[in-house]
């Protein structure tokens, strides 16, 4: 149902860089792009970090927020240590979040433009 998500940014080299190096750890990669844009995945949906298209300044949206899926709880420790590394900001170490038995793996972090993503696991 979803086609892609994108997060906004005030500086598209320093996003990039951010995103070349996070986003290989589930395999993701560039995908598609131009100036203004840069779409990343592995097939569909995909995740695209963007110029604002009104010309304002980008924002973190209060509430929104990207959720990312892996693999494996390894996947998941990794990319929340590589988004840290980065210069990402800590929103939740990797952990079983609902309860032991709930099965759901997750980590949170914020990128370098303050956007809160999710890395996750079920299972």
């Amino acid at each position: 149902m979803i086609g892609y998500a994108t997060l906004g940014s005030n500086d598209m080299p320093k996003a990039l860089a951010f995103y070349d190096a996070l986003l290989p750890v589930l395999g993701a990669g560039r995908v598609m792009g131009g100036e203004k844009f840069q779409a990343y995945g592995v097939d569909r949906p995909s995740l695209a970090v963007c110029v604002p298209f009104n010309g304002q300044p980008a924002t973190a949206g209060n509430g929104s927020m990207v959720a990312l899926a892996a693999e494996n709880r390894e996947a998941v420790d990794a990319l929340h240590a590589r988004a840290l590394s980065l210069g990402g900001t800590d929103e939740g170490a990797p952990g079983l979040r609902g309860g032991d038995d709930s099965g759901f793996y997750a980590a949170y972090f914020r990128d370098l433009d303050g956007n809160k993503l999710c890395v996750f696991k079920f299972g």
